[in-house]
């Protein structure tokens, strides 16, 4: 198994790109496993702040490190809350109050659309010059009441009109083949076949 540090501790996220590396031989390990403090992340871009973590897990680790950045962007709220979702509803973090939040600033709005957006960045060493980007967006609408005990974050409130589901209501896998999370980390995983 090759390895590889994941630049996150979001237990959620390592288990969903975890799932998906193991059939190929990668073994990811949280950067928690080394003792990696977290990264800042001072940007209103998920691209700035991901290539910022993915280079901070390698400088610590010494490993090759992906990281992932991703968010809700919800139209109505002018893309918010974007890169701030995990703390949408200030610290400590808490996916009940980010979607009681959240429902609340669309209370009354009819253009519920919304959608995930992920950034994913792998890095060989701190200093790589050409670090390997894929994205994904997976799209969809609030909806007030929470349906579904699976996912995280705003899974139960994130509705799936062509499906008549939520996040939450997937199972893993169905939500790893159609999630931005999982666009992102396939298109990653091309990337990574054509450099060899």
């Amino acid at each position: 198994m090759r390895k590889i540090v994941i630049a996150s501790n979001n237990p959620g996220k390592l288990r969903e790109i975890g799932q998906m590396l193991a059939p190929m031989g990668i073994e990811a390990l949280p950067q928690g496993t080394f003792g990696v403090p977290d990264c800042p992340e001072p940007h209103v871009t998920f691209i700035e702040n991901c290539i910022a973590k993915a280079r901070h897990a390698a400088a610590h680790t010494g490993l090759p490190a992906l990281a992932d950045d991703s968010g809700i962007c919800v139209d109505a709220l002018n893309g918010a809350p974007g890169v701030y979702s995990a703390r949408y509803a200030g610290e400590p973090r808490s996916d009940a109050r980010n979607n009681q939040k959240l429902v609340e600033a669309l209370r009354g709005e009819t253009n519920r659309r919304a959608h995930y957006y992920c950034v994913m960045v792998y890095v060989r060493y701190p200093d790589d010059p050409e670090p390997v980007i894929a994205e994904g967006a997976w799209h969809g609408e609030i909806i007030e009441e929470p349906r579904g005990v699976g996912g995280f974050g705003y899974d139960p409130h994130f509705l799936l009109p062509e499906l008549g589901r939520t996040g939450a209501e997937l199972t893993a896998e169905e939500k790893n083949a159609i999630s931005h999370r999982g666009q992102a980390l396939r298109t990653l995983v091309e990337k990574l076949k054509a450099l060899g």
